[in-house]
């Protein structure tokens, strides 16, 4: 076969493929909008079931207009209430398929009461009963009252789409939702009911709900002498499975690793009580790295003349004192500044000079 062959074979299987998953949507969309218009037909029914003509002769109505009940003025009310203006699917279903409404409302609605299946299943034939499918409305496999055996969910379901394949539910599996998934097991089992249960965590396969029915222990598990799967204490391995400067944590089946803390330098657990030494800059006191408060040492750290020292968490700073800065690492006297060099020296009180600069000293 040329490949030019087999490429058009591939896009014709794609186009194929496409409408088919195409057409499922579009008849579970038809589907959808038309059990919202009979939903919402029943809700104006309703609605509008204690209101009458509104005028004063009620002799008059009944014998000339007829009983509002099931007047055509009723059945207007309700069909105007159907869509929102702005949903296209639904005001065209309703505008195509307006004869079929007044059909029902004057010749159908006593023998045949209920407007979804004789209008959306028996009438346009976009729906299907519960637990039946496709364009023929087959049944769903395990049966129409209980579809994929209660187990899943039939495709098509309702609708006059889907192949009736079962979408099973968690813990189940096969083509008939009976079969139990991994990790999971049949508590109870016959040709038609399957309930499938959780093993035990520590579980792959088992028989039964406990650590004591595993076929197979899970990963971060192993069996004890009595056959019983249980934990693996990752964190009592030499080396520790965690990196330096981190505490390993033990949990079921696994362990984690989180960072020890700032004051530690190694660590068996969380904060400073759990350190295996003390961080540069942090003593021991009764089993708890406490910072150590360089500034109250004996010897001075900061030596330079003009300095103060300011303790930090795990250090210390060497800052100049007040009315110095630092130059080239040594404290110098901060200059003056240039309104300070040109105050003039004057005990006038009544001098605008003065008086301009207090007030730029108390800003």
């Amino acid at each position: 076969m040329l490949l030019s062959e087999t490429v058009s074979l591939l896009f014709c299987l794609i186009l194929v493929l496409a409408a088919g998953s195409g057409s499922t949507r579009e008849h579970k969309d038809l589907c959808s909008t038309c059990r919202q218009i009979v939903d919402n037909f029943n809700k104006g029914f309703e609605r509008t079931a204690n209101k009458n003509f509104g005028g004063g002769n009620t002799a008059w109505e009944e014998r000339k207009l007829s009983k509002y009940e099931t007047s055509e003025i009723r059945l207007v009310e309700i069909l105007e209430g159907l869509c929102d203006s702005s949903s296209f699917e639904c005001n065209h279903m309703v505008e195509e398929h307006e004869e079929h409404f007044e059909t029902w409302w004057f010749k159908r609605k006593t023998k045949h009461p209920d407007l979804l299946k004789w209008f959306c299943i028996e009438t346009i034939k976009v729906c299907c009963p519960k637990g039946t499918f496709g364009p023929d409305c087959n049944t769903c496999v395990g049966g129409a009252e209980r579809p994929c055996h209660g187990n899943g969910r039939c495709d098509g379901d309702g609708t006059r789409g889907g192949d009736g394949k079962c979408s099973c539910d968690d813990g189940y599996e096969g083509d008939f939702c009976l079969d139990c998934a991994e990790r999971f097991y049949n508590e109870e089992r016959n040709d038609t009911f399957s309930l499938c249960k959780e093993c035990h965590p520590s579980c792959t396969k088992c028989s039964g709900g406990t650590a004591q029915d595993c076929e197979e222990c899970r990963d971060g598990w192993e069996e004890d002498q009595e056959g019983t799967c249980v934990d693996i204490d990752e964190c009592a391995s030499d080396p520790s499975p965690c990196k330096e400067k981190e505490y390993c944590l033990n949990n079921d089946g696994s362990y984690s690793c989180s960072v020890c803390d700032s004051r530690c330098s190694g660590c068996k657990g969380p904060g400073p009580g759990n350190c295996l030494a003390c961080s540069e800059g942090y003593k021991d006191e009764e089993g708890t790295c406490t910072d150590v408060d360089e500034c109250e040492l004996p010897d001075k750290v900061c030596t330079e003349e003009h300095q103060e020292c300011v303790n930090t968490k795990g250090s210390y700073k060497c800052l100049c004192e007040s009315g110095f800065q630092e130059q080239d690492g040594v404290c110098v006297p901060q200059p003056e500044t240039e309104e300070s060099e040109e105050e003039p020296a004057s005990d006038t009180e009544d001098s605008p000079t003065t008086d301009k600069v207090t007030e730029r000293e108390d800003l």
